[in-house]
């Protein structure tokens, strides 16, 4: 798709649909796995999971971060009119992560078990969370890569690669799921298996797909050694970095708090609601994740009328989509728990309150996410670093040590509706302090015409 063409709502939907379904489809196969270990390892092997995957998220959270910040170097770069530089950004990028990738996952093995026992783990949990965690770096660089490739697909104008990519990772988990946790009995073993051969998938195919001649005008080849470069990326993708880094140290002290007040009932009850919100809150993470490059290279064409366009539209479909997921998460709480907890009516009802508590903060959360993804693409990764980490690490974790002692247990799960609607209002009043400078915000009312002219005269790819 050309992007500089102007987007209705209708357009963008289309544009971002293959990131939207990509995202969607991850969550999803997740949620299988998840579903697989609470039938038929049990309880604890849920907890067991639920209580080290935020640490594993940490570890790849580069990816994420490479992501997000080379995507808008590189579109902007393009926006300008120097593809080949662009292309050299892309291949220095995707090299360092890959590197990186290897020497963490090394550094993740040999901490694994130390790490799990702070996170307060023991006993049969504890040797479940190292079992699980070690297995699982051995793909660690291919999952950073994964989360990389989603970006610089739709980067690319191939957003659906990256949707064929994840579909093909993800039927290999949830078969692999199937045959190992559920036909072999290998539980944990079996369930971090089966993502590992996904992640080798979703990580290593489009590894060798861009670096096929005339793949795209994005391809792998000699990179650029600017470190200036590099320090822009990491400072602009810091953001995204930031937030899965602040959800994972979020979801590390809910962990704790719901050992303290429910003990590890509370934890699995987690780990069930963790797996729910991500198919929701994916929606919202593959509809940003599409409409930032368009966002970026709208921003390096300087044409502010798109660039306005583009953020309204892209906030009414958010806020819409938030009441949607509400009311659809309202009627499917009770169902969602009988599947994964149907052998336990307590830990049934507990899961049960707990995602019809949780679910409202999805009616702001997608403004609150737009937020980051929005300054990012407009290069302000200091803003959306700052905005990412007061949504999570300030104000859910304020919240989720503060609410219990307040009201009760119920306060774990009310914590990140406070989080997520503070969020949204402050991405409010960012906009409107800082639109002006990035041309978000402009009172003048605009002659018949102006957004068909001032598009036909962007840069054209």
């Amino acid at each position: 798709m050309d992007m500089s063409q102007h987007l209705g709502a209708r357009a963008l939907l289309r544009f971002t649909a293959p990131s939207i379904a990509m995202m969607l489809f991850t969550s999803i196969y997740g949620v299988v796995d998840g579903l697989f270990v609470a039938n038929f390892a049990g309880k604890t092997a849920l907890a067991a999971i639920t209580l080290i995957m935020p640490f594993i998220m940490i570890l790849g959270t580069l990816g994420f971060m490479m992501g997000s910040g080379g995507s808008e170097l590189i579109s902007h770069t393009r926006g300008r009119g120097h593809g080949g530089l662009a292309n050299r950004y892309f291949s220095m990028i995707v090299y360092v992560t890959l590197g990186t990738g290897i020497v963490l996952a090394a550094v993740g093995a040999l901490t694994m078990r130390p790490v799990a026992q702070l996170l307060g783990a023991s006993g049969q949990m504890l040797e479940l969370c190292v079992l699980y965690g070690r297995i699982l770096m051995v793909s660690l660089p291919a999952f950073m890569l994964q989360y990389a490739f989603q970006t610089f697909a739709s980067t690319a104008g191939r957003p659906r690669l990256g949707l064929y990519v994840t579909v093909a990772a993800g039927m290999t988990n949830m078969a692999l799921d199937l045959l190992f946790v559920g036909v072999f009995g290998w539980g944990v073993a079996g369930a971090a298996w089966a993502t590992v051969a996904s992640e080798l998938i979703g990580g290593l195919v489009p590894l060798a797909w861009f670096a096929r001649p005339n793949s795209s005008f994005l391809r792998l080849g000699r990179p650029v050694g600017d470190l200036a470069a590099l320090g822009r990326v990491c400072v602009n993708g810091s953001s995204e970095m930031m937030a899965v880094v602040a959800i994972s140290v979020v979801s590390i002290i809910y962990n704790l708090q719901l050992l303290r007040f429910m003990g590890p009932d509370g934890v699995a009850a987690y780990g069930v609601v963790m797996y729910v919100s991500m198919i929701f809150t994916a929606v919202f993470e593959g509809f940003c994740m599409g409409a930032a490059p368009l966002m970026s290279y709208q921003h390096g064409a300087a044409n502010d009328t798109e660039k306005r366009s583009l953020m309204r539209t892209s906030l009414a479909i958010l806020a819409i989509t938030g009441a949607m997921m509400l009311l659809a998460s309202q009627l499917l709480a009770h169902p969602l728990a009988l599947i994964f907890a149907a052998n336990d009516r307590g830990l049934m009802e507990l899961t049960e309150t707990a995602l019809r508590i949780f679910s409202v903060a999805f009616l702001p959360m997608g403004v609150s996410m737009y937020g980051s993804s929005l300054f990012t693409a407009l290069g302000n990764g200091l803003v959306s670093a700052a905005l990412a980490a007061a949504r999570t690490l300030g104000l859910e974790v304020g919240s989720v040590l503060l609410l219990p002692l307040l009201i009760g247990p119920a306060g774990i799960w009310a914590a990140i509706i406070v989080a997520e609607t503070t969020a949204a209002l402050a991405v409010g009043v960012l906009i409107r302090w800082l639109g002006p400078r990035y041309g978000l915000r402009d009172r003048r009312p605009f002659p018949a015409g102006q957004m068909k002219k001032s598009t036909s005269n962007a840069l054209v790819p």
